[in-house]
């Protein structure tokens, strides 16, 4: 893969920039650079957990998820900020503004990476001096490190970024996954989570290298599909493309929040509920969207987590419609106990213009007054075209011409939007 970039084989980055948040406080304040930084919520309440550190912090033992307090008695010094989103959203456009330089066949996949194709990359360099070249000017014009996989196919290239942090560019060739990632602890393949590992223990496999060799019948009885696309990609195998419009496909929005005490009271409970399916219903709006699902999380303690869903015969954004599906499945699955954490999340989610409501005894007086509207409508479209006006939908076409290089994931709170 040193050789000149050629056409009959992919060659995809895996670009995945390094304790960002800390990085991007630095390039902010380069006082701040080379000392224990920490990015973490709430300093005050019991929700303050460490988001990211810088690797000098992880020295002493600080890591992500950490509860600050530990992290404060693992690292004295360690120097804490708290998120600040409007920095990071303006660092990641610019870092992903500079990887389209090279291809437009760019697919952000959250705030801090993305893959890229460069396999029809017109320029006189080869794909590693490419990777050398992105790595250098991210760090000299944005201050901000990162690490690059570079393979034949998402999935290597992803593995392929992890191997060496911060700073390092890694080729991972098919040929060599057998040497390469067979030996590795199967909790460490991108896709397989704490509880899949579990899973797979009890069916005798604990490497990579014996996931890809497994039993058919035995992963597919245990892991469903997604059993056989794990086998797959232990032995290398991903036919997924890099698609810039991936950005914009999701299928849920949610929120949660832990509540400063753990709290029986209901009154409280009702008004975090409200809160939540109101932040849930702007962001639902902002993309257009409707759910039909709704879906609530009840925590108790660190290991006693409740999760309940409501299909609703009616695709729904309204805050209070979100509510009350929520505040139903509250009442119906809450044991009394004091509740830790509270999640809202919408499921289901289509697009408004694909959206087909059953007119039902509650609704149908409500339609029935917009019916001349919908008339009038109807007869537009029918003499200038389908999709001539749109209501309550923001147009995409009729953004600035910066907009295409904008990102839209719904990575957590819309951090990008």
């Amino acid at each position: 893969m040193n050789e000149k970039i050629t056409k009959g084989h992919r060659v995809i980055f895996h670009v995945d920039m390094n304790s960002f948040y800390a990085s991007v406080e630095m390039a902010y304040d380069p006082l701040l650079k080379g000392k224990p930084v920490a990015i973490a919520g709430n300093v005050e309440e019991r929700k303050g957990i460490i988001v990211t550190c810088s690797y000098e912090a992880r020295a002493f033992g600080v890591k992500t998820t950490m509860p600050l307090w530990e992290a404060r008695q693992k690292c004295p010094q360690l120097i804490v900020r708290k998120p600040n989103f409007d920095r990071y959203r303006k660092s990641s456009q610019a870092m992903f503004d500079l990887l389209r330089e090279y291809t437009d066949q760019v697919e952000p996949v959250s705030i801090d990476e993305g893959y890229m194709d460069v396999t029809d990359y017109a320029g006189r360099l080869t794909s590693i001096q490419i990777a050398e070249e992105i790595q250098l000017r991210l760090q000299k014009e944005l201050l901000l490190p990162c690490s690059i996989g570079i393979a034949p196919n998402k999935f290597l290239a992803k593995m392929a970024s992890d191997m060496k942090k911060p700073m390092g560019i890694t080729i991972l060739r098919k040929r060599e996954i057998e040497k390469i990632l067979w030996p590795m602890n199967v909790g460490e393949m991108h896709g397989v989570g704490a509880k899949t590992a579990e899973k797979l223990k009890t069916i005798n496999i604990t490497t990579i290298g014996e996931l890809a060799k497994g039993n058919d019948y035995q992963l597919k009885h245990l892991l469903g599909i997604n059993g056989e696309r794990l086998k797959k990609r232990a032995n290398g195998v991903d036919t997924r493309p890099v698609d810039p419009d991936s950005v914009s496909e999701f299928k849920s929005i949610g929120n949660s929040t832990t509540l400063p005490k753990d709290s029986d009271d209901e009154r409280l409970l009702e008004k975090t509920i409200e809160k939540l399916s109101s932040s849930v219903s702007a962001r639902m709006k902002r993309k257009s969207v409707l759910s039909h699902n709704i879906q609530l999380m009840i925590r108790y303690g660190i290991h006693h987590t409740v999760t309940r869903s409501r299909k609703l015969s009616n695709p729904i954004e309204r805050e209070s419609d979100i509510k009350e599906a929520a505040m139903f499945l509250l009442r119906k699955h809450w044991d009394g106990e004091p509740v830790r954490l509270l999640g809202v999340t919408a499921q289901n989610l289509v697009e408004k213009d694909d959206s087909v409501k059953q007119l039902d005894l509650f609704t149908f007086q409500e339609d029935a007054k917009k019916e001349p509207l919908h008339k009038t409508l109807q007869d537009l479209e029918n003499k200038f075209g389908k999709g001539i006006i749109k209501r309550g939908i923001k147009n995409k076409n009729t953004a600035d011409a910066s907009s295409k290089a904008k990102i839209t994931t719904s990575f957590q709170k819309d951090f990008l939007e």
